[in-house]
């Protein structure tokens, strides 16, 4: 008898499963785009979107857990099929690391908090203007910012350069940089910068490797 084991591993599940629910949900929106009966874009982003003016303006509102729910909800919203595939790549590449490292559960829990952090990010420094603010960018480079610190940590401990950790961030910022003037300054930019740092900040709190990752 042959074992047809599923190619997705248990621990792997989640961060699949965290993947579908974003493309899901984006492919929702883009038939309601199209003129399928559903939940507009609109009403999802009126709901679900971060709205800055929330926090620190008069603005009220839909309903009255909308300035905390945002923290989380704008990570699962999206402007389009191509954004939340950029995501869904960088978020399964380094995901399959965090997870093999941290386990499912912190994943997630790095997931949420640098999500927050990216809303947070965005509210001290995004425009004034009343404009909705979506993607899980921030969640991911939460990722990428546990993954540089585990690196960092791993390299400094074998008396090794940590000149390729540095070499990254600044060829990220760099990137960051001509994609927000080059998208007329309307990449979120606050978000990835408030993800990366909260990534940076809890990978200690994590397990960290013994090696270079």
């Amino acid at each position: 008898m042959i074992n047809m084991q599923s190619s997705i591993t248990p621990p792997m599940r989640a961060l699949w499963t965290l993947t579908l629910v974003l493309f899901a949900i984006e492919a929702l929106l883009q038939l309601n785009d199209i003129g399928v009966p559903g939940i507009s874009r609109r009403i999802a982003y009126t709901y679900g979107a971060f709205w800055r003016p929330l926090v620190f303006s008069d603005v009220e509102p839909v309903f009255a857990l909308q300035p905390f729910t945002m923290f989380i909800s704008h990570a699962f919203l999206h402007g389009s099929i191509l954004h939340v595939v950029m995501n869904a790549v960088i978020l399964l590449s380094v995901g399959r690391l965090i997870v093999t490292i941290c386990g499912e559960a912190r994943m997630l829990a790095l997931f949420v908090l640098s999500a927050i952090a990216g809303g947070a990010g965005f509210a001290l420094f995004g425009p004034q203007e009343l404009v909705p603010m979506v993607g899980a960018s921030g969640a991911v480079f939460g990722f990428m910012g546990a993954w540089k610190r585990w690196e960092f940590i791993a390299l400094r401990s074998t008396g090794r350069s940590t000149a390729p950790v540095w070499k990254f961030i600044a060829s990220l910022t760099v990137l960051n940089v001509a994609l927000h003037f080059g998208l007329g300054g309307t990449l979120a930019w606050q978000a990835h910068l408030g993800g990366a740092l909260a990534g940076w900040v809890l990978a200690p709190l994590l397990r960290a490797p013994r090696r270079p990752v």
